[in-house]
């Protein structure tokens, strides 16, 4: 059961922006915090996708629009093997579009509610791979600040991908980040000072905390300490220094060891940064390289032949969206001609917020910057030729060095 097609393939050429009739939609697959997900297909290059759209209207009366365009913002920027890569966004009357790498893995939460064990071989690559995407994105001075199994999805092969940049700050050099943001019970105990009111600030050391409660979580199926996102702060900050993780009797030395220094209250002793974490004895048998090029087998391989997510998706899609994806095109033309407005203060303003979402959103081409870079570099190596051969009176036959992406 698919969620049908949009319209015919179109015509397109390098000057032609993205949009909505460039996909076919398949099907919905998920919902998060800030809007739906289906998998699409690009119709001139047939490739698969994860398309997420978020309806304008909503995130204006929710005051989401800020966060959205502050994670375009973010991801336009980044690309690493261990994200959830950003490739196109662009936006129509009713809905911003983000498209992105296509993970059918599912998230690492389906996979706990479906009472995986992920042995202790398995949590070790992840935390090597999620330690080099840590790694990236502080070159990037950028705090992810909401590291959990929901945000962590696999792809085929069972490589970890971190996703979801709606609440990630950036930094400044040497400077903190004071504002409050995240889920409480991967949230580190700094973070809940500035509920308290002394403010001390927060930098990259709380997604090491976030990192150890996942894989606390992912080995024994439950976190290390007992909160709910109603648990008043004060009360999880009594319980950091009150209760002590219990680590079980089967779990290697050199494993309990890592989760404390992940686990670790005081942020100067805890593990912090990608340099810290090689450094230690337990990782001295990795090759970091291998890691980075997806070379060691994950010990968890999600099964191909389902999909790895929640099916009710879907359904909520066919049967309860009151505006469903597959029949946009139709919804949008018979608005335009009823189109039509009651002139009310109330309508008047709504109306100028989502003329501000129309004119601050960021569209992105992945696709059209790397062909740009590509032209740029070559045709920077060809002028540079050209001066060489002249001040040699002859060519070179320079070789051309190779485009690496990312």
């Amino acid at each position: 059961m698919g969620l049908g097609q949009s319209s015919k393939a179109p015509v397109t050429d390098d000057t032609d922006e993205v949009n909505f009739d460039h996909f076919q939609i398949l099907r919905a697959i998920g919902k998060g915090s800030f809007g739906k997900v289906c998998i699409v297909q690009k119709k001139d290059t047939k490739k698969m996708y994860a398309m997420k759209y978020m309806n304008k209207l909503k995130c204006v009366e929710r005051n989401e629009v800020r966060n959205v365009l502050k994670e375009l913002q973010i991801m336009q920027n980044l690309e690493h093997p261990f994200l959830v890569n950003f490739w196109y966004s662009f936006q129509d009357e009713e809905d911003m579009f983000m498209v992105v790498d296509l993970l059918l893995g599912g998230d690492l939460r389906y996979h706990l509610q479906q009472n995986v064990h992920f042995s202790e071989s398995t949590v070790k690559l992840y935390i090597c791979e999620l330690a080099l995407a840590l790694g990236y994105l502080r070159t990037k001075r950028i705090i992810h600040r909401d590291i959990k199994p929901d945000n962590i999805l696999l792809d085929e092969h069972g490589h970890v991908h971190l996703t979801d940049f709606n609440i990630a700050a950036i930094v400044k050099e040497d400077l903190k980040a004071t504002s409050i943001a995240g889920t409480k019970p991967y949230m580190a105990p700094e973070l809940f000072q500035t509920f308290e009111g002394s403010h001390p600030g927060y930098s990259f050391s709380v997604d090491w905390w976030s990192l150890g409660i996942t894989a606390y979580e992912l080995l024994r199926g439950q976190r290390p300490y007992v909160m709910r996102s109603s648990t008043p702060a004060n009360e999880i900050l009594q319980t950091f220094h009150k209760v002590h993780p219990s680590y079980p009797v089967a779990w290697s030395l050199e494993m309990k060891s890592l989760l404390r220094k992940l686990l670790c209250i005081d942020v100067q002793k805890r593990i912090s940064c990608l340099a810290e974490l090689q450094d230690l004895d337990y990782m001295s048998d990795v090759n970091w390289d291998a890691v980075l090029s997806k070379q060691l087998p994950p010990g968890f391989i999600p099964n191909r032949r389902r999909l790895n997510c929640d099916p009710t998706f879907e359904l909520e899609e066919m049967i309860l969206e009151s505006k469903p994806l597959h029949k946009k095109k139709k919804r949008l033309a018979r608005k335009t001609k009823d189109q039509g407005s009651d002139g009310s203060p109330q309508n008047g303003q709504l109306q100028q917020r989502l003329d501000n979402v129309q004119r601050d959103f960021i569209v992105f081409n992945r696709e059209k910057s790397r062909k740009a870079v590509v032209d740029s570099d070559s045709s920077e190596l060809s002028m540079s030729e050209k001066n060489k051969a002249i001040e040699d009176g002859q060519n070179n036959n320079v070789e051309p060095a190779a485009y690496l992406s990312g």
